[in-house]
Protein backbone atom coordinates (compact mmCIF):
# COMPACT_ATOMS: atom_id res chain seq x y z
CA UNK A 1 0.00 0.00 0.00
CA UNK A 2 1.78 3.51 -0.77
CA UNK A 3 -0.23 5.83 1.76
CA UNK A 4 0.85 9.17 -0.12
CA UNK A 5 -0.81 8.19 -3.33
CA UNK A 6 -3.43 6.35 -1.96
CA UNK A 7 -4.44 9.93 -0.01
CA UNK A 8 -3.88 11.76 -3.18
CA UNK A 9 -6.01 9.93 -4.80
CA UNK A 10 -9.37 9.86 -2.67
CA UNK A 11 -9.15 13.80 -1.26
CA UNK A 12 -11.99 15.33 -2.41
CA UNK A 13 -11.12 18.82 -4.34
CA UNK A 14 -13.81 20.64 -2.54
CA UNK A 15 -16.15 20.64 0.18
CA UNK A 16 -19.99 20.53 0.09
CA UNK A 17 -20.23 21.81 3.51
CA UNK A 18 -19.14 25.17 4.87
CA UNK A 19 -18.99 24.00 8.38
CA UNK A 20 -15.59 22.23 7.26
CA UNK A 21 -12.49 24.31 8.12
CA UNK A 22 -9.91 22.06 7.26
CA UNK A 23 -10.38 18.58 5.46
CA UNK A 24 -7.87 16.14 4.63
CA UNK A 25 -4.10 17.32 4.50
CA UNK A 26 -3.05 17.62 8.28
CA UNK A 27 -3.07 16.00 11.20
CA UNK A 28 -6.90 16.30 11.99
CA UNK A 29 -10.20 17.67 10.26
CA UNK A 30 -12.03 20.97 11.90
CA UNK A 31 -15.17 21.63 11.54
CA UNK A 32 -17.33 24.25 12.91
CA UNK A 33 -20.73 22.10 13.60
CA UNK A 34 -24.16 24.09 13.67
CA UNK A 35 -24.88 25.57 17.16
CA UNK A 36 -28.88 25.43 16.75
CA UNK A 37 -28.58 21.49 15.80
CA UNK A 38 -26.88 18.16 18.05
CA UNK A 39 -23.84 16.59 16.78
CA UNK A 40 -24.91 13.05 15.97
CA UNK A 41 -21.96 10.37 15.63
CA UNK A 42 -21.74 6.37 14.69
CA UNK A 43 -19.50 3.91 13.52
CA UNK A 44 -18.80 0.33 12.38
CA UNK A 45 -16.51 -1.89 11.50
CA UNK A 46 -17.01 -4.87 8.72
CA UNK A 47 -14.01 -7.82 7.92
CA UNK A 48 -13.76 -9.80 5.30
CA UNK A 49 -14.62 -12.91 5.53
CA UNK A 50 -17.29 -11.91 8.36
CA UNK A 51 -19.55 -9.24 7.20
CA UNK A 52 -18.84 -9.49 3.28
CA UNK A 53 -16.74 -11.55 0.85
CA UNK A 54 -14.98 -10.30 -1.97
CA UNK A 55 -16.21 -13.85 -3.76
CA UNK A 56 -19.66 -12.27 -4.30
CA UNK A 57 -19.22 -8.47 -3.84
CA UNK A 58 -16.83 -5.96 -5.94
CA UNK A 59 -14.71 -3.76 -3.90
CA UNK A 60 -17.06 -1.03 -4.60
CA UNK A 61 -20.23 -3.15 -3.63
CA UNK A 62 -17.89 -3.29 -0.03
CA UNK A 63 -17.78 0.37 0.25
CA UNK A 64 -21.10 1.15 -0.27
CA UNK A 65 -22.38 -1.12 1.98
CA UNK A 66 -20.40 -0.48 5.29
CA UNK A 67 -21.00 2.90 4.83
CA UNK A 68 -24.51 2.74 4.33
CA UNK A 69 -24.57 0.53 7.59
CA UNK A 70 -23.18 3.98 9.40
CA UNK A 71 -26.09 6.11 7.51
CA UNK A 72 -28.49 3.09 8.76
CA UNK A 73 -27.80 4.60 12.33
CA UNK A 74 -28.21 7.85 11.65
CA UNK A 75 -31.06 7.15 10.11
CA UNK A 76 -32.47 6.19 13.16
CA UNK A 77 -31.04 8.51 15.49
CA UNK A 78 -33.32 10.76 13.31
CA UNK A 79 -29.88 12.68 12.02
CA UNK A 80 -29.15 14.18 9.06
CA UNK A 81 -25.50 13.15 7.24
CA UNK A 82 -22.67 15.29 6.77
CA UNK A 83 -19.15 13.97 7.42
CA UNK A 84 -17.33 10.65 6.94
CA UNK A 85 -14.03 9.22 7.72
CA UNK A 86 -12.99 5.86 6.61
CA UNK A 87 -9.92 3.86 8.18
CA UNK A 88 -8.76 0.49 5.75
CA UNK A 89 -6.21 -2.23 6.74
CA UNK A 90 -5.11 -4.36 3.97
CA UNK A 91 -2.52 -6.68 3.26
CA UNK A 92 0.03 -6.30 0.32
CA UNK A 93 -2.06 -8.27 -2.13
CA UNK A 94 -4.46 -5.37 -1.88
CA UNK A 95 -3.64 -2.67 -4.43
CA UNK A 96 -4.11 1.07 -4.28
CA UNK A 97 -6.22 0.64 -7.07
CA UNK A 98 -8.76 -1.56 -5.44
CA UNK A 99 -8.49 0.07 -2.15
CA UNK A 100 -9.57 3.34 -4.26
CA UNK A 101 -12.58 1.21 -5.77
CA UNK A 102 -13.70 1.12 -1.88
CA UNK A 103 -13.79 4.35 -1.61
CA UNK A 104 -15.17 4.86 -5.04
CA UNK A 105 -18.56 2.56 -3.67
CA UNK A 106 -18.80 4.17 -0.51
CA UNK A 107 -18.30 8.05 -2.57
CA UNK A 108 -21.20 6.73 -4.71
CA UNK A 109 -23.45 7.02 -1.84
CA UNK A 110 -21.95 9.54 0.09
CA UNK A 111 -22.58 12.14 -3.20
CA UNK A 112 -26.59 11.11 -3.11
CA UNK A 113 -26.42 12.59 0.57
CA UNK A 114 -23.93 15.48 -0.51
CA UNK A 115 -21.42 14.02 2.47
CA UNK A 116 -17.57 15.30 2.87
CA UNK A 117 -14.79 12.93 3.18
CA UNK A 118 -12.62 14.73 5.65
CA UNK A 119 -10.31 12.32 7.02
CA UNK A 120 -9.02 8.26 7.97
CA UNK A 121 -5.80 6.00 7.91
CA UNK A 122 -4.87 3.17 6.60
CA UNK A 123 -2.55 0.40 7.87
CA UNK A 124 -1.05 -3.31 7.11
CA UNK A 125 -2.25 -6.53 8.37
CA UNK A 126 -3.76 -9.94 7.22
CA UNK A 127 -7.09 -9.28 5.89
CA UNK A 128 -9.58 -6.50 4.57
CA UNK A 129 -10.92 -4.44 7.27
CA UNK A 130 -13.04 -1.36 6.62
CA UNK A 131 -14.40 1.11 9.60
CA UNK A 132 -16.15 4.16 8.83
CA UNK A 133 -17.40 6.89 11.40
CA UNK A 134 -19.96 8.97 9.91
CA UNK A 135 -21.10 12.42 11.51
CA UNK A 136 -24.75 13.63 10.85
CA UNK A 137 -26.85 16.62 12.73
CA UNK A 138 -30.03 16.34 14.27
CA UNK A 139 -32.45 19.08 15.84
CA UNK A 140 -32.15 18.57 19.39
CA UNK A 141 -36.24 18.50 19.44
CA UNK A 142 -36.31 15.81 16.94
CA UNK A 143 -33.73 13.14 17.79
CA UNK A 144 -35.23 9.58 17.46
CA UNK A 145 -34.06 7.76 20.81
CA UNK A 146 -35.04 4.07 21.63
CA UNK A 147 -35.48 5.65 25.40
CA UNK A 148 -38.83 7.36 24.28
CA UNK A 149 -41.72 4.78 23.62
CA UNK A 150 -44.62 5.29 25.88
CA UNK A 151 -47.78 2.46 26.78
CA UNK A 152 -50.35 2.96 24.38
CA UNK A 153 -48.05 3.85 21.27
CA UNK A 154 -48.15 1.68 17.86
CA UNK A 155 -45.11 -0.37 17.03
CA UNK A 156 -44.13 -0.17 13.18
CA UNK A 157 -41.82 -1.18 10.87
CA UNK A 158 -40.54 0.51 7.38
CA UNK A 159 -40.19 -1.96 4.27
CA UNK A 160 -40.03 -5.60 4.45
CA UNK A 161 -37.95 -7.83 7.02
CA UNK A 162 -35.60 -10.40 5.98
CA UNK A 163 -34.73 -9.44 2.29
CA UNK A 164 -31.10 -9.48 3.41
CA UNK A 165 -31.16 -12.02 5.13
CA UNK A 166 -32.99 -14.16 1.90
CA UNK A 167 -30.30 -12.60 -0.61
CA UNK A 168 -27.40 -13.45 1.55
CA UNK A 169 -28.96 -17.53 1.39
CA UNK A 170 -29.03 -17.10 -2.59
CA UNK A 171 -25.61 -15.96 -2.47
CA UNK A 172 -24.67 -18.75 -0.60
CA UNK A 173 -26.81 -21.08 -3.10
CA UNK A 174 -24.52 -19.08 -5.99
CA UNK A 175 -27.57 -17.81 -7.39
CA UNK A 176 -25.96 -14.60 -8.03
CA UNK A 177 -28.52 -13.77 -11.60
CA UNK A 178 -32.17 -14.22 -9.97
CA UNK A 179 -33.63 -12.60 -7.00
CA UNK A 180 -31.69 -9.68 -7.69
CA UNK A 181 -33.73 -7.70 -5.79
CA UNK A 182 -32.96 -9.77 -2.82
CA UNK A 183 -29.61 -9.67 -3.52
CA UNK A 184 -28.94 -5.91 -3.82
CA UNK A 185 -30.95 -5.58 -0.61
CA UNK A 186 -28.13 -7.56 0.97
CA UNK A 187 -24.99 -5.92 -1.45
CA UNK A 188 -26.41 -2.70 -2.02
CA UNK A 189 -28.84 -1.29 1.02
CA UNK A 190 -30.55 1.82 0.67
CA UNK A 191 -30.23 3.40 4.48
CA UNK A 192 -34.02 5.10 5.60
CA UNK A 193 -32.53 8.78 5.48
CA UNK A 194 -36.09 9.18 3.42
CA UNK A 195 -38.19 8.01 6.45
CA UNK A 196 -36.06 10.70 8.62
CA UNK A 197 -36.96 13.67 6.06
CA UNK A 198 -40.68 12.30 5.91
CA UNK A 199 -41.02 12.49 9.35
CA UNK A 200 -39.13 15.55 10.58
CA UNK A 201 -42.73 17.35 11.81
CA UNK A 202 -43.81 14.62 13.95
CA UNK A 203 -42.38 15.35 17.82
CA UNK A 204 -41.71 12.19 19.33
CA UNK A 205 -40.76 8.67 17.70
CA UNK A 206 -38.88 5.98 18.88
CA UNK A 207 -36.27 4.21 16.61
CA UNK A 208 -34.03 1.73 15.96
CA UNK A 209 -32.35 0.13 13.05
CA UNK A 210 -32.83 -3.43 12.04
CA UNK A 211 -29.57 -4.63 12.14
CA UNK A 212 -29.24 -7.20 13.94
CA UNK A 213 -32.83 -8.73 13.69
CA UNK A 214 -36.19 -7.68 14.53
CA UNK A 215 -36.49 -9.55 17.85
CA UNK A 216 -32.90 -7.84 19.29
CA UNK A 217 -34.09 -4.51 18.01
CA UNK A 218 -37.96 -4.86 20.03
CA UNK A 219 -35.76 -5.75 23.14
CA UNK A 220 -33.33 -2.91 22.99
CA UNK A 221 -36.17 -0.75 22.74
CA UNK A 222 -38.52 -2.37 25.38
CA UNK A 223 -35.38 -1.96 27.89
CA UNK A 224 -34.29 1.50 27.39
CA UNK A 225 -37.88 2.65 27.64
CA UNK A 226 -38.71 -0.11 30.52
CA UNK A 227 -41.80 -0.67 28.53
CA UNK A 228 -43.49 -4.08 27.24
CA UNK A 229 -44.36 -5.22 23.49
CA UNK A 230 -46.91 -7.05 22.06
CA UNK A 231 -46.32 -7.87 18.12
CA UNK A 232 -48.58 -9.98 15.79
CA UNK A 233 -46.51 -12.12 13.38
CA UNK A 234 -49.59 -11.45 10.81
CA UNK A 235 -48.63 -7.95 11.08
CA UNK A 236 -44.69 -8.47 10.04
CA UNK A 237 -44.57 -7.00 6.15
CA UNK A 238 -43.08 -10.03 4.18
CA UNK A 239 -42.35 -9.40 0.22
CA UNK A 240 -44.78 -11.13 -1.81
CA UNK A 241 -41.75 -13.41 -3.45
CA UNK A 242 -40.56 -14.91 0.01
CA UNK A 243 -44.01 -15.90 1.37
CA UNK A 244 -43.20 -19.75 0.17
CA UNK A 245 -40.81 -20.00 2.30
CA UNK A 246 -41.49 -23.16 5.27
CA UNK A 247 -41.96 -21.31 8.83
CA UNK A 248 -39.31 -21.79 10.82
CA UNK A 249 -36.92 -20.54 7.86
CA UNK A 250 -39.35 -17.42 7.11
CA UNK A 251 -39.47 -16.90 11.09
CA UNK A 252 -35.63 -16.78 11.73
CA UNK A 253 -35.64 -14.21 8.34
CA UNK A 254 -38.14 -12.03 9.83
CA UNK A 255 -37.28 -12.21 13.47
CA UNK A 256 -33.75 -12.96 13.73
CA UNK A 257 -31.43 -12.40 10.23
CA UNK A 258 -30.77 -8.59 10.81
CA UNK A 259 -28.92 -6.38 8.10
CA UNK A 260 -32.34 -5.33 6.80
CA UNK A 261 -31.15 -2.11 7.29
CA UNK A 262 -34.85 -0.62 8.04
CA UNK A 263 -36.00 1.30 11.08
CA UNK A 264 -38.47 0.10 14.04
CA UNK A 265 -40.03 2.53 15.90
CA UNK A 266 -42.85 3.19 18.15
CA UNK A 267 -45.24 6.37 17.91
CA UNK A 268 -47.99 7.55 19.26
CA UNK A 269 -51.77 5.76 17.59
CA UNK A 270 -52.41 9.46 15.76
CA UNK A 271 -48.99 10.23 14.71
CA UNK A 272 -48.55 6.89 13.10
CA UNK A 273 -51.61 7.73 11.00
CA UNK A 274 -49.76 10.97 9.80
CA UNK A 275 -46.54 9.01 9.73
CA UNK A 276 -48.08 6.63 6.96
CA UNK A 277 -49.50 9.23 4.87
CA UNK A 278 -46.45 10.78 4.48
CA UNK A 279 -44.72 8.03 3.80
CA UNK A 280 -47.08 6.43 1.71
CA UNK A 281 -46.77 10.04 -0.82
CA UNK A 282 -43.24 9.08 -0.26
CA UNK A 283 -43.20 5.94 -1.71
CA UNK A 284 -42.09 4.75 1.90
CA UNK A 285 -43.61 1.34 3.39
CA UNK A 286 -44.50 1.58 6.65
CA UNK A 287 -46.33 -1.29 8.77
CA UNK A 288 -48.22 -1.14 12.31
CA UNK A 289 -46.84 -5.02 13.80
CA UNK A 290 -48.18 -4.13 17.58
CA UNK A 291 -48.35 -1.90 20.65
CA UNK A 292 -46.44 -0.42 23.52
CA UNK A 293 -48.32 -2.43 26.02
CA UNK A 294 -47.91 -0.75 30.33
CA UNK A 295 -44.61 -1.34 32.24
CA UNK A 296 -44.77 -4.64 34.55
CA UNK A 297 -41.57 -3.88 35.99
CA UNK A 298 -40.23 -6.32 33.82
CA UNK A 299 -39.29 -4.87 29.99
CA UNK A 300 -40.86 -7.82 27.83
CA UNK A 301 -41.22 -8.70 24.06
CA UNK A 302 -44.14 -10.72 23.29
CA UNK A 303 -45.21 -12.39 19.98
CA UNK A 304 -48.66 -13.10 19.37
CA UNK A 305 -48.39 -15.87 16.54
CA UNK A 306 -52.04 -18.37 15.34
CA UNK A 307 -53.29 -17.17 18.45
CA UNK A 308 -50.70 -18.22 20.92
CA UNK A 309 -48.63 -15.51 22.97
CA UNK A 310 -44.82 -16.28 23.69
CA UNK A 311 -42.10 -14.30 24.72
CA UNK A 312 -39.66 -12.87 21.92
CA UNK A 313 -36.09 -12.79 23.41
CA UNK A 314 -33.16 -11.65 21.12
CA UNK A 315 -31.90 -13.57 19.32
CA UNK A 316 -30.23 -11.40 16.28
CA UNK A 317 -26.41 -11.55 14.91
CA UNK A 318 -24.10 -11.45 17.82
CA UNK A 319 -20.88 -9.32 16.94
CA UNK A 320 -17.94 -11.38 17.36
CA UNK A 321 -19.47 -14.19 15.56
CA UNK A 322 -19.53 -15.05 11.47
CA UNK A 323 -22.95 -15.46 10.23
CA UNK A 324 -24.16 -19.03 10.12
CA UNK A 325 -21.89 -19.87 13.45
Amino acid sequence: MDEFNFIKAIKPKYYKHSSVVKGIGDDGAIIQPNYSQQLVIATDTMVENIHFSLEYMSFEDVGYRVLAANLSDLAAMGSQPLYYIVNISSSNQVSNQELVRIMNGMKELADSYKMDLIGGDTTSSNQLVVTVTVFGQVDQNKKRLRSVAKPGDSVFVTGYLGESGYGFKLLQLGDYQHHNHFIKQHIRPRPRLDFVNTTATIDRICLNDVSDGLSSELNEIADASNVSMLINWEDIPVHPDMTYLEGFELEKLLLSTGEDFQLVGTCSQNDLKQIQINCQHAGIKVSKIGKVLDNNHDPTVYINKNGTKSRLDSQGYQHGKCKGD
